[in-house]
């Protein structure tokens, strides 16, 4: 049913945009989305308010009181903050802005609408895009997307708001990622590889920061997979730091949506060169930094205490990335990064020596090679980086992964890990680990050829600290049911014996026909 609504509202909201640019559309009506989204919650919050105000046998109960009085009373904000919801003034409610949909300013209403919420929630600040009054679409266009926008309102209470408004809004963010193609891919990291990430690490508790957030997916699959196993939001605490303005913005809103506590930092600013959190220490990171990107260099970098290992190369930030995220994790703390393949075997500008010392340093805990075309219109080939300080288990070991042939396609240009691949990743990971209850998919770990398999730091140093799983978990298996190679070669060898004598047939067909009509051959 939500899946249906879903794409109903994203086919409605894409035809709107008329000839708009994904990329600027894509504020508005993420915007709306929250703004709808803070007005629900409140609404329901009121409701409840309201009705406790009139229990006798309730704790807010007001007496009899006026209707003038109980109205005033239900305006007190302390009602809503308690419960972390935001509070919204009456000219910002979504009951007026939709009552103005028709009017020719109904953009500057808006923007008026997201001034006036800011101002009443500091947590806010700076957060809200107001780009409505100056939006370039057609006449009416807004209107109807506001109208489409007040269809979304599920569930009476502020939680089932809160769940589908925020599914919505992820599914939104794909969309938008889809529809813009390469660029879609630097603000939204596809749920597959999200989901990949968090069941190999568990973030379960204390602290967890993305220095390159994006939209904030990590976050919220960190939450999820909190709430799945039995926890409760707030048990971690969200770091990240994101340079791009508007898709900080993004973040923010998607994690409030959520009613997920954040710290973005003070502002958007570039990780390397302003690094938001200095001191953080984190018990878990998870990231997918842009790939390969080449204008991150600047001279104050020049011997900074993060590169433990080596200065990166100027031309390439991969190995900034890493040494960034070792830098911020706790004593006995966990990352894991998505990068481009070539990350695992550059031994250009020192990138090698790099990797060689992360390695003998024992940081390097699991690789895993990922299957083409899980991103958003990019064939650039992806792996996983799983870095751990002070490993626990498995000390001067990595394991190998090989997951590139474990994906299923879900379109032409796009593929994704199932729940149980992801599952099968995560419990082999368990089980090499040793961890309690790692044995309910996999037993007791063992190497699988052309699967996965656990290697000695001496025999990677062989491969002169090459990372590539394909180099170190070997061919898979043959069945012992297949055809051995000779029978093989006999059987294709009569097909493709059989397809020929057809195609001479057929050539000999054709002449005849042809031959009739008068051709000489």
């Amino acid at each position: 049913m939500l899946d249906d609504i879903k794409k109903t509202l994203w086919a409605t909201a894409d035809k709107l945009r008329a000839n708009m640019d994904a990329a600027e559309y894509k504020h508005l009506v993420l915007g709306l989305i929250f703004v709808k989204f803070i007005s629900d919650t409140f609404a329901a919050r009121r409701t409840e308010v309201a009705a406790r105000l009139a229990d006798p046998a309730d704790d807010y109960f007001y007496g009899q009181a006026s209707a003038e009085d109980l109205a005033a009373e239900l305006e007190d904000r302390d009602y809503y903050r308690e419960v972390n919801v935001f509070w919204v003034p009456e000219p910002a409610r979504w009951e007026a802005l939709r009552a103005a949909a028709k009017q020719p300013d109904i953009g500057k209403r808006i923007d008026e609408a997201l001034t006036a919420i800011e101002l009443e929630n500091p947590k806010l600040k700076g957060i809200l895009d107001k780009r409505y009054a100056r939006a370039q679409l057609p006449d009416g266009k807004l209107g109807e997307l506001v109208d489409l926008v007040s269809t979304i309102g599920f569930g009476a209470s502020a939680a089932q708001a809160r769940d589908v408004l925020g599914q919505v809004y992820e599914y939104f963010l794909g969309m938008f990622a889809s529809a813009e193609g390469k660029r879609g891919g630097q603000f939204y990291t596809p749920r597959s590889i999200v989901k990949t990430l968090v069941a190999v690490l568990s973030p379960h508790h204390g602290k967890v920061y993305d220095p390159c957030c994006g939209s904030g997916g990590m976050f919220v699959q960190s939450e999820e997979f909190i709430e799945a196993h039995g926890g409760k939001i707030g048990d971690v605490a969200i770091f990240g730091q994101e340079a791009n303005p508007t898709t900080w913005r993004l973040a923010a809103m998607n994690l409030a949506i959520r009613g997920i506590d954040f710290n973005l930092g003070r502002e958007p600013a570039d990780t390397f060169s302003r690094d938001q959190f200095p001191d953080l220490r984190a018990d878990f990171i998870l990231a997918n930094p842009p790939f390969n990107i080449s204008d991150w260099w600047h001279a104050s970098l020049m011997g900074d205490a993060r590169w433990q290992y080596g200065d990166p190369p100027a031309g390439n930030a991969n190995f900034a990335w890493l040494q960034h995220m070792l830098h911020h994790l706790a004593p006995n703390g966990r990352a894991g990064i998505v990068l481009a393949n070539g990350s695992m075997s550059s031994s250009q500008n020192s990138e090698g020596e790099i990797r060689a010392a992360m390695v003998d340093a024992d940081v390097v805990e699991v690789m895993i090679a990922l299957p083409g075309q899980l991103f958003f219109n990019t064939q650039i080939p992806a792996c996983l980086w799983f870095l751990a300080k002070g490993k626990r288990a498995r000390k001067g070991e990595v394991l190998f992964i090989d997951a590139r042939k474990l994906a299923v396609m879900i379109s032409r240009v796009q593929c994704e890990l199932t729940g149980d691949i992801i599952d099968r990743i995560a419990a082999t990971v368990a089980a090499w680990r040793g961890e309690a209850g790692s044995g309910a998919l996999l037993g007791d770990y063992a190497d699988v050829a052309g699967y996965c398999r656990s290697v000695k730091l001496a025999e990677i140093a062989e491969h002169g600290h090459v990372l590539t799983p394909g180099r170190y978990v070997g061919a898979e298996a043959v069945e012992d049911n297949d055809a051995d190679f000779a029978t093989k070669m006999q059987g294709l060898t009569e097909k493709l014996g059989e397809q020929m004598a057809k195609g001479a047939e057929l050539d000999l067909l054709i002449r005849r026909k042809l031959g009739g009509l008068g051709f000489d051959f």
